[in-house]
């Protein structure tokens, strides 16, 4: 089902988009580019966190998906920071998405992570991820970023522990437990 929000805006809201969007920096890789989310992305957002497979605590209806997806972009206007869309640079696929956020819930600034199927097992999310906390801690000046993972999620718990993080701390919640792992800004030489 397509809901009335994910219609497109007219012409004028369309430009007026393309130069809010313009406003986010657009990150790099060798692979990969990390640029501002676009209305078109939103449908494969929800699929991932619509699914079992996204390993949140619990499975987002598509309208809260809208509701999450608004959020996480808004917060760029907020705070200068956000969700990125994360596209091969090879044939500009949507991989999935990167976010430096800050959601009611969190008590600290987070780097969250999630890839729709065909963008995992490759080092995409590494690499992405990489990217953002370095720019976090370089552009935005963080001393530390957590990343809040669903415990028994293994992928995203093998991701947190490649990119350097460790697990601080658990918060027990009414679906299960999440696991709080810290990442520290990388030193020169590429330890933490």
């Amino acid at each position: 089902m397509t809901f009335r929000f994910e219609a497109a805006p007219n012409a004028q809201g369309i430009e007026l988009a393309v130069r809010v969007a313009g406003a986010i920096p657009t990150l790099e890789t060798e692979r990969l580019v990390l640029r501002a989310p676009q209305l078109s992305d939103f449908d494969t957002y929800a699929q991932i966190v619509a699914s079992p497979r996204a390993r949140y605590l619990t499975v987002m209806s598509r309208e809260d998906a809208w509701y999450d997806f608004a959020q996480m972009v808004a917060i760029w206007s907020l705070r200068g920071h956000g969700l990125w869309s994360v596209e091969s640079k090879a044939d500009g696929q949507l991989l999935g998405f990167v976010v430096l956020g800050f959601e009611p819930e969190d008590p600290e600034p987070e780097l969250g992570f999630i890839f729709t199927e065909e963008g995992e097992g490759q080092g995409y999310a590494f690499e992405a991820a990489n990217v953002a906390r370095d720019f976090a801690f370089d552009q935005l000046g963080w001393n530390t970023i957590a990343s809040f993972i669903v415990k028994g999620n293994a992928r995203s718990q093998r991701l947190a522990e490649r990119l350097g993080a460790t697990v601080e701390r658990e918060i027990a919640e009414a679906g299960g437990t999440t696991l709080v792992y810290r990442h520290l800004p990388v030193k020169a030489g590429g330890s933490a």
